[in-house]
């Protein structure tokens, strides 16, 4: 038989395809997000300027990602944010090669600023903290479609967001710091759970 190499976009292709049905670690395994993040890695090294080029998103939808990933999983004292995990890239990269993906991510993004428009005249970049606050607030409990079934979309499209945007932070060398995952390590004794923040 012979030798038949498999191409990064074979690997992505299958990933996007496989993670489908939904979050990618309720369908995939963790490996296979961790090689996403070093394909990111891996181009942004090649890069000229050191970034990440966005293969699906325009400059101002990815633009957008970024601040939506930022906002659902912030940087704090301790530890990095979403951004800064690689999140958006993450997701870009697999949305790049699904079209389902595509749909409901570049589709939500659309839905996002069309109703930002319609409500504060101007697109969710644009809008003012308050006023994107006020937008996700809607779109982040389901419940909120049975008064306003115009939310519906977006409200899907923000669950489906939230679980990518998870997914690319906590399969991250940052995100797995935040978990203090330490892998398979004996302990001498099992130090029991931390306590619940007052």
């Amino acid at each position: 038989m012979p030798n038949e190499s498999i191409s990064r976009r074979d690997i992505l292709r299958t990933l996007a395809i496989g993670a489908a049905a939904g979050s990618v670690l309720q369908v995939i395994p963790a490996e296979a997000a961790e090689c996403v993040h070093q394909m990111v890695r891996k181009e942004k090294a090649a890069s000229l300027t050191g970034s990440y080029t966005p293969r699906y998103f325009s400059a101002a939808r990815y633009a957008t990602l970024v601040a939506l990933c930022d906002m659902i999983v912030p940087k704090d004292e301790k530890c990095g944010g979403a951004v800064e995990a690689g999140a958006p890239e993450f997701i870009d990269l697999l949305t790049s090669e699904n079209e389902k993906y595509q749909l409901k991510l570049g589709g939500g993004i659309f839905w996002l600023d069309n109703y930002c428009t319609d409500h504060y005249g101007k697109v969710f970049l644009e809008c003012a903290p308050e006023q994107k606050k006020e937008v996700l607030d809607l779109i982040a409990f389901r419940k909120n479609a049975k008064t306003d079934p115009s939310l519906s979309q977006g409200i899907g499209f923000f669950a489906f967001l939230r679980n990518m945007t998870c997914d690319g932070y906590y399969t991250s060398k940052i995100g797995i710091t935040d978990l203090q995952y330490i892998g398979n390590a004996a302990l001498r004794e099992f130090p029991g759970c931390p306590p619940l923040p007052e």
